[in-house]
């Protein structure tokens, strides 16, 4: 019983988080934006490069965030700004993890692109449950920053 109660409050506030994309290739923002959309969240935008992220900033609870965007190498620093100015749980999503094997400060990690779609479930469970302060197990196609 007790099982069922917290799967319920799970899935309830898992359908809460809004998802902002970072990405500059438009077909792999539509494929995860359709993705996100199945899974019954919102999308809270799709941005190619730092001024749209930081005017879409608002309205997200996570992101994902690409390295290499439209205006350059600024993922980085988009990510550790939606982080640490606005609360955002921050996952990178990158065909280059070694540009950001060092961590970022505030994000949580980073997933080597190309995504299923079942991998991107398991990291918005994840990452829902860490926002909740709950225990979760890291999608094994994760790499965690310290």
């Amino acid at each position: 019983m007790a099982t069922n109660v917290m799967r319920s409050w799970q899935r309830e506030h898992l359908m809460e988080q809004r998802v902002l994309i970072v990405e500059d290739e438009l077909l792999i923002a539509l494929d995860l934006e359709m993705t996100i959309e199945e899974m019954g969240l919102r999308v809270a935008g799709l941005a190619s490069d730092r001024q749209a992220a930081l005017r879409l900033a608002p309205l997200a609870d996570i992101a994902f965030v690409d390295v290499n965007l439209a205006d350059g190498a600024t993922g980085p620093d988009i990510g550790r700004h939606l982080a640490q100015e606005h609360g955002i749980s921050v996952v990178f999503m990158t065909a280059n993890p070694e540009a950001v094997a060092d961590g970022v400060r505030g994000a949580i990690g980073v997933v080597q692109k190309p995504i299923m779609p079942r991998v991107v479930e398991q990291l918005l469970r994840y990452v829902a449950a860490r926002r909740a302060g709950m225990l979760a197990v890291v999608p094994p196609q994760m790499m965690v920053f310290g």
